[in-house]
């Protein structure tokens, strides 16, 4: 595995609330770059998108 995709799986587990702590470190230090920023925004929207509640159904009219 590349790390560019190890370091994106950490920031994913960070914001889920479930990396170990032994690599907090390493998802931190990478979210000081922009890439890492990037993919933080990124796993919330999705999270968010995850959680939100469904929406109403429209009728066909």
């Amino acid at each position: 595995m590349d790390m560019h995709r190890k370091i994106r799986e950490h920031i994913s587990a960070l914001a889920d609330g479930e990396l170990p702590e032994a690599d907090q470190e390493l998802a931190l230090a990478a979210l000081e770059d922009a890439d890492g920023r990037q993919a933080w925004a990124v796993y919330h929207r999705i999270g968010d998108a995850l959680r939100a509640q469904p929406a109403a159904e429209l009728s066909d009219g």
